[in-house]
Parts: C-alpha cells; sequence; structure tokens
C-alpha cells in the first residue's frame, strides 16, 4: 500500500475526532457547572441550618439535612459522570494512537519488502548480463580457433578436426526465500523509558494483542504477529515458551 494511501486513511478515520472531543470536553464543562450551583445550594442550606437552629423545629431542621444530602449525592453522580467521560475520551486518543503505531509498523514493512525485491531483481539481472557477455566470448573464441585451425592444417582429418568447446552452462541465481516481512519484525520507534515493553519482540503495547493463560508466565502479553495469529483462538491459548514448558512436564 502506497504512503498516500496509508494517510488518507488514517485523516478518514480522525476527521469526526475533533468534534467527538469538543462535544466531551463541553459535556464536562456542563458537569463541572452543575457541581458549582449545587455546592452553591448546599452552602446556602448549611448557612440556614446554622443560623436558624435554635428556633427551627425538628422536621424543619430533618428537611433541610436531607436536601444537603440529596446535593451532595447529585455532586457525586456529576463527577462519576465526568470521570468516565474523561476515560472515554482518554480512549478515543489512544486508539488512534495505536492504529498510527500500526499503520507505521506495516508502511515499514512494505518499504522493506520492496527493497528486498528490488536487491533480488538487481541482482538477478546483473547475473544474467554477465551469463551472456560469457557466453558471446565463448562463441567468438569457437569462431576464432576454428578459422585458425583451417588455416594452419592442410590435411583432410585435420581439417575436419574441430575445436571442443565447454557448452555454455546455466548461470541460475540464487534464489533466497525472505518471506513475509512483518509489522513486528520492523517496529524501530522510540520508545518512553517509563512505557512496559511487552512480547517476544520487547516492544510496548500497539495493535492487537493477546494474554497467555499460564498465570507464571514472564511476558503476559503478545503481539498477534509475532506468535503467528489473525483471529482470537477459541479456549485456553499458551505462549511459544510455556507450551514447550508443559510439554517437558
Amino acid at each position: 500500500m502506497a504512503a498516500g494511501m496509508y494517510l488518507e486513511h488514517y485523516l478518514d478515520s480522525i476527521e469526526n475526532l475533533p468534534f467527538e472531543l469538543q462535544r466531551n470536553f463541553n459535556l464536562m464543562r456542563d458537569l463541572d457547572q452543575r457541581t458549582e450551583d449545587l455546592k452553591g445550594q448546599i452552602d446556602s442550606l448549611a448557612k440556614e441550618y446554622t443560623a436558624n437552629a435554635r428556633t427551627l423545629s425538628s422536621e424543619q431542621k430533618l428537611s433541610i439535612l436531607r436536601q444537603i444530602q440529596q446535593s451532595y449525592s447529585k455532586c457525586k453522580e456529576f463527577g462519576d459522570d465526568k470521570v468516565q467521560l474523561a476515560m472515554q475520551t482518554y480512549e478515543m486518543v489512544d486508539k488512534h494512537i495505536r492504529r498510527l503505531d500500526t499503520d507505521l509498523a506495516r508502511f515499514e514493512a512494505d518499504l522493506k519488502e520492496k527493497q528486498i525485491e528490488s536487491t533480488d531483481y538487481d541482482s538477478t539481472s546483473s547475473k544474467g548480463k554477465k551469463s551472456d557477455s560469457r557466453q558471446k566470448e565463448k562463441k567468438t573464441a569457437k569462431t576464432r580457433s576454428k578459422v585458425k585451425s583451417s588455416d594452419e592444417d592442410s590435411s583432410p582429418k585435420t581439417a575436419q578436426k574441430k575445436v571442443k568447446l565447454l557448452q555454455p552452462g546455466e548461470f541460475n541465481s540464487p534464489t533466497a526465500n525472505f518471506g513475509n516481512v512483518h509489522p513486528s519484525d520492523v517496529l524501530d520507534m522510540p520508545v518512553d523509558p517509563n512505557e512496559p515493553t511487552y512480547c517476544l519482540c520487547h516492544q510496548v503495547s500497539y495493535g492487537e494483542m493477546i494474554g497467555c493463560d499460564n498465570t507464571d508466565c514472564s511476558i503476559e502479553w503478545f503481539h498477534f504477529a509475532c506468535v503467528g495469529l489473525t483471529t482470537k483462538p477459541r479456549g485456553k491459548w499458551y505462549c511459544p515458551r510455556c507450551s514447550q514448558d508443559r510439554k517437558r512436564k
């Protein structure tokens, strides 16, 4: 896939991101305002209670305390909603970051694969040219030897002799099976020293990952591509190391 195609797809995916972020920020700002209004009501009720505590009846005191309690409960609900919105906003941005990391890995893999194919083609082409050059030299040498033999030798038997030349061999270029280059093999991006690494490749979390069902696994999480997976397997799954350890037992 061309670089322009990767960029176009990524820009399409984040086209609505600014509007979604703005909506969440507006909702959080509205929750803040409603919380501040409730806090003002709580202050007013508290001042009323303390100023008229001696003259208020028990039912009036209880009513004011219930209103204060309800206002505090509402403030807590607004705070929980704001936390949920903040987490949703973070996940929204993090999802696009993970996709960008995956697209970068695939793009670098495509570049590396094209470089390998170009190198292999150049090697085959140069060897083919050398083979043609050698064949032409041998044909020229064969022609010269025939002329020289007919000039120097006068006897019929000698004239009938021919110079025996080696037949041009088959110059087959060696073929190298490089296999499919995967994004996890070329992911060489700067890593935050404080960010944990996972998988056999010791890279940070990106793309789809799967956890080893061995509770004592030292790595725990693996990239799909690094362990040869394209979809989530059914049932329990063990990483290559843990699978070998289970077979030994």
